[in-house]
């Protein structure tokens, strides 16, 4: 079995990092210690950028100098003295040290930037033949015509033969959309009993630069605008010669305006444009000639209040930074997350992981680290897509995580909200999200249908009608109505809004589950190598033993369902028989409870933490006991013990806290932190979807773009 594979381009501009993305993604869902390794590279000031990228990602071991065989001045000195096989040895040496660490490793091949094309493809095969791994191709397929690219695939098939190399697969990238179905079907009639051919569709995110790129790469100073500014696709360029009036008629949607630093008329008016709803947006502003705005544009810069269009300034004159603009592509980088999302999308919807981890016959293994965790819920959302409602339609972070979900096809999202001021902050933040739905609560034609809900479940509590259809203007409210009545399959809130304004909607409309006396919550902890289920870590402040029992059970039914085996631990200050009291004897009560209604679950209780988690402790406190010592689900007396531990171990043991999970609903609403970030959202997203999966369907709302 090869313990690697070689991702290389057969021309320039192919596309090959989305691939080694893609392949990374994929390994990194299975727990073995994966490395990547380049051939060749050709430094920049910060170095290699994939190296960069995946190091970043994937928290790679090693030193960067490790992770490639030689920069390309070496090579050109050992291929101008002939020493091709040295040169060979030499990358060999380097790659079988990394290979002696890892368990698979990713190989990607040159970048086509030096070496006459012809010569670097053959490079590249000689190259997987001496490492002893295969080769997955990447076939640029922009440009090119199906009869094109099914040429183009037999060349390489005929190539890759005649070199002795082994092919695991081919992809086809950035096809033209029209083409993309015919290219596909096309390969497949020809190739596929001797390899699987994947086609990639073209993905304008991918292929375009950020300003940041065009920053880093024209060694440009930034004169105005953020850090995420620079995240800006830019989508064509224009250079503003002309008078102000003429050169507005001209700027298009994300245009990156190329004019002279002394041309204030230019500056303002493209800064007006990006603010004016008439005019499309603005990525960016490049002044060239290393002329500097007049000092009184400065202080108006420095002043503007809400504008995210950054400001750029180069050396070079007009004419030359547009040609150098010109020839720059789009890049992974480390630093934009926007682009990292739409290529691993566009891997998982077009590449059959499946197929391929059966031809390298990777297998799992025991370990589950936070990025495998990560990954499977993403992967199992994206099995059976689901309609999450979004409350918070106006929250940056929350704009931010759809744009990611939508990317990567993890779920439909409904977003509640103003529609202008919603479609105002996705423009200004400069996000695509062309399928996302938004609804005004206070003016869709649901809100009377949603007040007679509310009012018919809350009348024997002295609601009113009138107060009623009041509260649906509430967007929480709101949103829990739409899960009730299944016009969605979940909702998440929380990153505005304090707990109690998230949940009680749902205590009041959705309600617990049959069977189930309360609603509690789980964390899942995501430790170096294993994921725990922390409960009730953000609930319920004492709950009694019956009420404990049923945490218990709902908590190992949500580690079932992510497929974590449930050892349940029943905490308290003492193991088994040793302590009285009534805290002891309430966990005491709880464990009973548990084992009475399931008798089917691995439950031990009262025990001490350090009992539940450590196997030499557990021996010698609970001899013979199946949970002790392997304890995966683990349920605190209380909130206070709770909620301190999780913290504790989240922040001693540097371990991701992914939750509060909410349990024990109807149907599934889930709370974040008003502290949460965008890889928050997403995982919540996802964990919401996964519990709505086992529900019925939702009646899918009426397509469009907004509600009325």
């Amino acid at each position: 079995m090869p313990k690697g594979l070689y991702i290389t381009g057969t021309v320039p501009g192919s596309g090959k990092s989305v691939v080694v993305l893609g392949m990374m993604e994929m390994l990194s869902g299975h727990g073995r210690k994966t490395g990547f390794f380049r051939p060749v590279i050709y430094p920049g000031e910060n170095g290699d950028s994939l190296i960069r990228l995946l190091s970043t990602r994937y928290a790679l071991e090693g030193a960067a100098d490790e992770m490639y065989g030689c920069a390309f001045e070496e090579v050109r000195k050992f291929i101008a003295n002939g020493r091709i096989n040295d040169l060979y040895s030499l990358i060999l040496e380097k790659y079988k040290k990394l290979e002696s660490r890892c368990d698979f490793i990713i190989c990607a091949g040159t970048d086509y930037t030096a070496m006459a094309n012809a010569f670097e493809f053959e490079f590249n095969i000689e190259m997987a033949n001496h490492l002893g791994i295969p080769l997955v191709p990447v076939v640029k397929g922009n440009g090119r015509s199906v009869r094109d690219i099914v040429e183009a695939v037999r060349v390489l098939k005929n190539s890759v033969r005649d070199k002795n190399g082994e092919l695991l697969a081919v992809v086809v990238n950035r096809v033209a959309g029209e083409e993309h179905n015919k290219a596909e079907t096309a390969l497949k009639q020809e190739f596929t009993d001797a390899f699987p051919v994947y086609v990639l569709p073209d993905h304008p995110l991918l292929n375009k630069p950020t300003v940041g790129e065009i920053a880093r790469l024209l060694k440009a100073e930034v004169i105005s605008g953020d850090i995420e500014s620079l995240d800006r696709e830019i989508r064509n360029y224009k250079v503003a010669a002309m008078e102000l009036p003429n050169f507005l008629d001209h700027v298009e949607d994300r245009s990156l305006i190329i004019t002279p630093g002394d041309r204030s008329d230019i500056i303002i008016g493209s800064l007006l444009a990006d603010a004016s709803r008439a005019y499309p947006q603005i990525a960016g502003i490049l002044l060239t000639g290393d002329l500097k705005p007049a000092s009184q544009i400065v202080s108006l810069l420095s002043g503007l209040r809400g504008s995210l269009v950054p400001i750029l300034s180069v050396q070079t004159d007009t004419f030359t930074t547009a040609m150098n603009v010109n020839a720059i592509e789009g890049t992974m980088a480390p630093e934009n997350k926007r682009k990292t999302s739409a290529a691993l999308g566009l891997m998982e919807a077009n590449i059959n992981f499946g197929e391929l981890e059966r031809r390298i016959a990777v297998t799992p293994s025991g370990r589950v680290t936070p990025l495998m965790f990560e990954y499977e819920l993403i992967q199992r959302a994206k099995k059976e897509r689901k309609h999450i409602v979004l409350p918070e339609g106006t929250d940056e972070r929350i704009l931010k995580a759809c744009e990611i979900l939508l990317l990567r096809g993890v779920a439909d999202i409904t977003l509640l909200g103003d529609p202008d001021e919603v479609a105002g902050k996705i423009t200004d933040l400069g996000l695509s999200m062309d399928h996302v739905r938004i609804i005004d609560p206070a003016n869709s034609e649901l809100r009377t249908a949603f007040a007679d809900t509310y009012y018919e479940s809350r009348k024997h509590k002295g609601i009113s009608y009138q107060m009623a259809y009041d509260v649906m203007a509430d967007v929480n409210y709101f949103g829990t109505v739409m899960v009730h009545r299944g016009l969605a399959d979940g909702m998440v809130s929380g990153a505005a809004h304090t707990t109690q304004h998230v949940v009680r909607p749902a205590f009041e409309i959705i309600r617990t589950k049959p069977g189930c006396s309360i609603v509690s919550s789980v964390f899942f902890m995501c430790l170096a190598d294993r994921v725990f289920v922390f409960g009730d870590c953000a609930v319920n402040p004492k709950p009694s033993a019956q009420q404990l029992a049923d945490i218990a059970i709902s908590s190992a039914e949500t580690a079932g369902m992510f497929s974590i085996e449930p050892y349940i631990a029943m905490l308290s200050y003492s193991t088994g028989e040793s302590g009285k009291g009534e805290d002891v004897d309430r966990v005491r009560e709880a464990t009973g409870i548990v084992r009475r209604l399931r008798p089917d679950l691995k439950v031990e209780g009262p025990i001490q933490y350090d009992a539940a988690v450590d196997a030499s402790v557990a021996k010698a406190k609970m001899p013979g006991s199946e949970v002790a010592g392997n304890t995966t689900v683990f349920i605190f007396p209380d909130l206070n013990t709770g909620n301190n531990t999780y913290k504790a171990v989240q922040r001693s043991a540097n371990a991701v806290a992914i939750g509060p999970v909410m349990q024990g609903l109807k149907k599934p609403v889930n709370d974040l932190s008003r502290g949460c970030t965008v890889p928050d959202i997403v995982n919540t997203v996802a964990i919401t979807a996964i519990q709505a999966q086992a529900l019925k369907p939702t009646v899918p709302l009426t397509p469009g773009p907004s509600d009325p």
